[in-house]
């Protein structure tokens, strides 16, 4: 892989359908672990989602801190673009945020504003 960002996806972005209409290709992930996390259950409530994903039930992050606690998705490789089109997509509810993976690389992740 070349130069770029890692974005770790815990739901939506796994998709490839998404990837196909956000990125125009399906993206090179790889499974990680992101500790300290607990997902949470969310309502999938910005239009623009539901018309791209459909009505899935949505999870949200919240850092708990506890080394105990831990979600599992996976790291996609993204070109700048690319996580600017992320960034375009998800709501004003959340922002990206940089944090640690299990596996010691450095990733964004989308998390609650109020989280």
């Amino acid at each position: 892989m070349g130069e770029g960002e890692l974005l770790f996806s815990y739901g939506a972005f796994g998709g490839d359908e998404l990837q196909l209409d956000t990125f125009g290709r399906v993206v090179h992930a790889e499974q990680d672990v992101l500790p300290g996390y607990v997902t949470e259950a969310a309502p999938a409530t910005d239009p623009r989602l539901v018309d791209r994903i459909g009505p899935v039930p949505k999870r949200r992050l919240r850092h708990t801190g506890d080394a105990l606690d831990k979600v599992v998705g996976r790291t996609l490789h993204l070109s700048v673009e690319e996580l600017d089109a992320a960034d375009d997509l998800v709501t004003p509810l959340l922002r990206r945020t940089p944090v640690r993976l299990a596996s010691g690389r450095s990733a964004w992740v989308y998390v609650a504003v109020d989280a």
